[in-house]
């Protein structure tokens, strides 16, 4: 069991090596949610394509975010990225409620990198194609590789 915690929900993908940069923020609409649906991301939206919430709980990247709440998320994600010793990429789901007190909901150590999904969403608003994003994740691992002194190829 998890405690509801009501407000803004922010995907925030980081990416990088050695020091993770965050990419554009995401956040998930719930507007046309009507009361007595709660605004989750859960199961139905994410994997049932008859659900309504399926359907109404689009992907935005907002743009008039203030600078202190937008900081404040981001140093949240990075700091659960070090914390948690993730490496090359992670995603960290967020909740910002009524008070603007900033809630970690999840932290992804491998989010989903297909094309549609979220990160590969916020990759592409940063200027990144797909094919930029898997390219520089490769060579990510590939230097994190040399670094640690492990061997880069496979026999």
């Amino acid at each position: 069991m998890e405690e509801y915690v009501g407000g803004r929900e922010f995907n925030v993908s980081l990416f990088g090596y050695p020091s993770p940069s965050a990419l554009p923020l995401a956040e998930i609409d719930f507007s046309a949610f009507p009361e007595g649906i709660f605004p989750i991301v859960g199961y139905r939206a994410k994997w049932d394509t008859s659900s309504f919430e399926y359907y109404h709980t689009p992907r935005k990247f907002p743009q008039g975010l203030s600078s202190s709440l937008r900081q404040g998320i981001e140093g949240i994600a990075l700091e659960c990225f070090h914390l948690l010793m993730l490496r090359d990429y992670g995603r960290i789901d967020m909740r910002v409620d009524d008070d603007g007190q900033i809630h970690v909901l999840e932290v992804n150590a491998n989010p989903c990198l297909s094309p549609d999904a979220g990160f590969a969403a916020a990759a592409q608003q940063a200027g990144m194609s797909y094919a930029d994003m898997v390219e520089a994740l490769v060579a990510f691992v590939e230097k994190r590789a040399r670094n640690d002194g492990a061997p880069t190829s496979h026999t």
